[in-house]
């Protein structure tokens, strides 16, 4: 009971944690509210420069949420540049994956890139899962497993304490339920804490840049990747970092050109 507890307090932490970036990035400050009304006052206008100038602004200030990421990522596909457009659709998913509207528009940015990459097949079961958890964000599913071990607690004591048999069979199926919730939860909501924190995603900035075989500019130039294609960063080195592609090539590329989501 005593691990179950420590668990529980650490998924609250998380959940708190998550709920930090999702707190809307109009807040009380006067600055970042005026930065917030003339950067979508410019969108509406048609003057994506200036609202991109707002937007990261409130940025630049340590304020962000999905809201900001979102309109952050339109003005710049309004404005052409399709890297930072996907970037930050990818930053706003992280907090959001359920969200039908940031999916939509990343496919149309995704849609204007060069370069066109077959994904490595993955099992079904594995793109099940992931569907599943990207049904809900990091809190929702902390919150979810909280709910869950509750349920398991007072199931538990149904079972226990009941007098009757059918009160200890509904007891026993609903404890048993709620901990296959708890499990599932946790583990989704860990999955999408760690994905978050780890960070080893980013997205090519630059028109076009050549991935090397080593961290050399000198070295042998494997192939070209362009502006907005997502890659995985494997590891660094000095001002290198060496990437991995959908389709599993892999390779190096300086670490300016590209920005991790």
């Amino acid at each position: 009971m005593r691990k179950f507890l420590i668990y529980i307090l650490c998924l609250m932490a998380v959940a708190q944690a998550s709920a930090t970036t999702e707190t809307p990035a109009v807040e009380s400050h006067r600055d970042v509210l005026a930065h917030w009304e003339v950067g979508n006052s410019s969108y509406i206008n048609g003057d994506y420069e200036k609202a991109i100038e707002e937007y990261r602004a409130i940025l630049d200030g340590g304020h962000y949420s999905v809201r900001l990421y979102y309109n952050l990522a339109n003005a710049y596909f309004k404005a052409g540049n399709i890297g930072k457009a996907i970037l930050f659709y990818h930053r706003a998913l992280q907090i959001s994956p359920a969200d039908e509207d940031i999916r939509h528009n990343l496919a149309l940015a995704e849609a204007q890139t060069k370069d066109r990459i077959t994904e490595v097949p993955e099992l079904f079961i594995t793109r099940w899962v992931r569907t599943l958890r990207n049904m809900m964000s990091c809190t929702a599913w902390s919150i979810f497993s909280i709910v869950s071990f509750a349920l398991l607690v007072m199931f538990g004591l149904l079972f226990l304490l009941a007098s009757r048999i059918s009160g200890r069979k509904w007891g026993f199926w609903g404890a048993f339920v709620a901990l296959l919730l708890f499990v599932v939860s946790t583990a989704f909501a860990v999955s999408e804490r760690n994905e978050i924190l780890t960070r080893d995603r980013a997205v090519v900035m630059s028109s076009a840049i050549s991935v090397k075989s080593s961290p050399d500019r000198s070295a042998t130039d494997l192939f070209v990747l362009h502006e907005g294609t997502l890659l995985r960063i494997v590891s660094t080195w000095s001002e290198w970092s060496e990437v991995a592609i959908a389709d599993g090539k892999k390779g190096w590329v300086e670490s300016k050109s590209i920005e991790q989501i």
